[in-house]
């Protein structure tokens, strides 16, 4: 199984790419600053850099609502590559190919303002049967319910 959860802040803001040719597809690259649990014995690192990549809708969606210093949570799977760069030199890369992505702070703490606009334009609206999202239970039924 190749599954990574991550979660963390945006280094900066999200470059975005679109294919070459005709069914061409939005590419986004960013780095996640992932903060370490634990530090080592003369480790002054606090946090872990890790290149990630999502395409399509995702990578539209990064670019419209993520800027630098945004927490996001990003769940994907680890994938590794080669090339072959100018010098000649072969360059091997790792990156995390993410196919799912959230907020991870509360709009009030997000300093841009980004996910007021994401609640407008993706958040369903809630159920108002009773007013406080709850919807209302017919009588009788109470019986068939799993918890009383």
């Amino acid at each position: 199984m190749n599954k990574v959860i991550l979660m963390g802040r945006l280094t900066r803001d999200p470059i975005v790419r679109y294919s070459q040719g005709e069914n061409s597809i939005a590419v986004a690259r960013f780095t996640l600053a992932v903060d370490r649990r634990f530090r080592r014995a003369g480790d002054n690192q606090d946090a872990d850099f890790i290149s990630c990549v999502t395409f399509g809708k995702q990578a539209e969606f990064v670019e419209k609502y993520f800027r630098q210093g945004m927490k996001m949570a990003a769940v994907g799977r680890i994938q590794t590559g080669s090339y072959t760069n100018n010098e000649g030199q072969r360059v091997y890369t790792t990156d995390v190919v993410v196919e799912e992505i959230e907020f991870a702070e509360s709009k009030s703490s997000s300093s841009s303002g980004m996910a007021d606009n994401y609640q407008k334009d993706f958040m369903p609206e809630p159920i108002s049967a009773m007013g406080e999202g709850f919807m209302n239970i017919p009588d009788g039924i109470d019986e068939e319910l799993p918890f009383n």
